[in-house]
């Protein structure tokens, strides 16, 4: 029952991670809102391609969209590994560009979500084996959505960068799908923690006792110890060896 304990919650971590890693990995431009970051102008003074007064981009991990200033949205159809050119309607030679090899590494989110449910399908188990094996494949999912997540951060700080080119009125931030990614790493973690914790109780609590042997007493029947004498025997003696 102890070990059940841990391994419910771990289940429920898996289950958890893996549905936000799902969610996430399906991004743009099918799921609009979750995208990984997001830049707003507020005066719409930048152009894209042949879109004039852009007034929102957001990147996800398929596909950038922007929307106009009439919040009218358009998703391109790059696919895997796209890039991003924007340019300033104030003084055209200001240009902010994101290359494709920055947007290249986004693809993580999914194979992070292949093995996210690949350890959950092992958590399901009761063999402690499968078990164990489970838990080191959370810590592998773990480790695969934590450099995910650091592709967002430099992603997120490239934009950033990058949109201060343009200098006009810029506001550049984190999109729901760079904090769920953040979230699921956090779950795996304690996924392969608690499946690894039930794990070891279960195997502590069914382990068999070793036996416990008596210490052996000595037989004091079999020896005789030395009577004492008196002290005045001492005195005995040695007047008999003076006589």
């Amino acid at each position: 029952m102890a070990s059940r304990a841990f391994c419910i919650p771990g289940l429920l971590f898996l289950v958890s991670a893996f549905v936000l890693n799902f969610i996430v990995s399906i991004s743009l431009p099918f799921l609009p809102a979750l995208d990984i970051a997001r830049t707003h102008f507020p005066n719409s003074d930048v152009a894209y391609q042949s879109t004039n007064n852009l007034n929102e981009i957001r990147f996800g991990i398929w596909a950038p969209c922007y929307y106009n200033e009439n919040d009218d949205r358009t998703c391109l159809k790059t696919g895997h590994a796209y890039d991003i050119e924007l340019t300033s309607e104030v003084n055209a030679e200001d240009t902010a560009f994101v290359k494709a090899s920055w947007t290249r590494g986004l693809a993580v989110h999914p194979i992070a979500t292949a093995v996210s449910f690949v350890a959950l399908l092992l958590g399901l188990s009761t063999h402690v084996t499968v078990t164990l094996i489970a838990s080191l494949v959370s810590f592998l999912a773990a480790l695969l959505t934590f450099i995910a997540f650091a592709i967002d951060i430099a992603l997120y700080a490239l934009v950033r960068h990058e949109m201060k080119d343009l200098n006009v009125a810029v506001n550049t931030n984190t999109a729901p799908g760079f904090w769920l990614t953040f979230v699921a790493f956090i779950l795996l973690l304690l996924a392969g923690c608690t499946v690894c914790f039930g794990r070891r109780r279960e195997r502590l609590a069914n382990a068999t006792p070793a036996p416990v042997v008596a210490p052996l007493e000595p037989a004091t029947d079999s020896i005789e110890k030395p009577q004492k004498q008196p002290f005045w025997a001492r005195f005995k003696r040695d007047a008999d060896s003076k006589a």
